[in-house]
């Protein structure tokens, strides 16, 4: 790197639950750059979890999003002509950032009619210890578990 690192912008919270989290979602589930028309899906997913659970969706998004999150990962690294997978631990940053990614990704291939309800479907799956997103994360934790052998040659 040449160049010092690039400051990271400060999120502004979102209007409802007056959280950086949802705005972070929010802008990892866009894709035409509509901010509105995705928040308002998501508020949608979030209402129709609450009508489903009984409980309170904001809630059950950020359990969701707990469960979803990795502790460990496995990196490639070059050593002496053989690519070894390396387990090590997640960043902090990295964790929420895997963790939103994955959930999004498998919410759109689930099968629903709008974003809401596969969004809404998928979080409810994450907060039980189901679903794609939540199979992902114990994926991870096992090839990470297999390769412990190699923890010695840490990046």
């Amino acid at each position: 790197m040449r160049k010092a690192q690039a400051k990271k912008l400060p999120l502004a919270p979102d209007p409802k639950f007056n959280d950086k989290n949802v705005t972070r979602f929010v802008n990892c589930l866009m894709w035409g750059g509509n901010k509105t028309v995705v928040l308002s899906a998501f508020y949608d997913a979030l209402d129709k979890v609450s009508k489903i659970t009984n409980e309170d969706g904001y809630e059950i998004w950020k359990k969701a999003l707990n469960n979803v999150t990795p502790a460990v990962e496995v990196r490639s690294r070059r050593i002496g002509g053989a690519t070894f997978q390396i387990p090590s631990e997640v960043r902090p940053d990295r964790k929420i950032s895997l963790s939103m990614k994955w959930l999004i990704r498998f919410s759109r291939e689930r099968n629903g009619k709008t974003i809401a309800d596969k969004l809404a479907n998928e979080i409810i799956a994450a907060s039980k210890g189901e679903g794609g997103a939540f199979k992902k994360k114990e994926d991870t934790h096992r090839m990470a578990e297999a390769n412990k052998a190699f923890s010695h040659f840490k990046i």
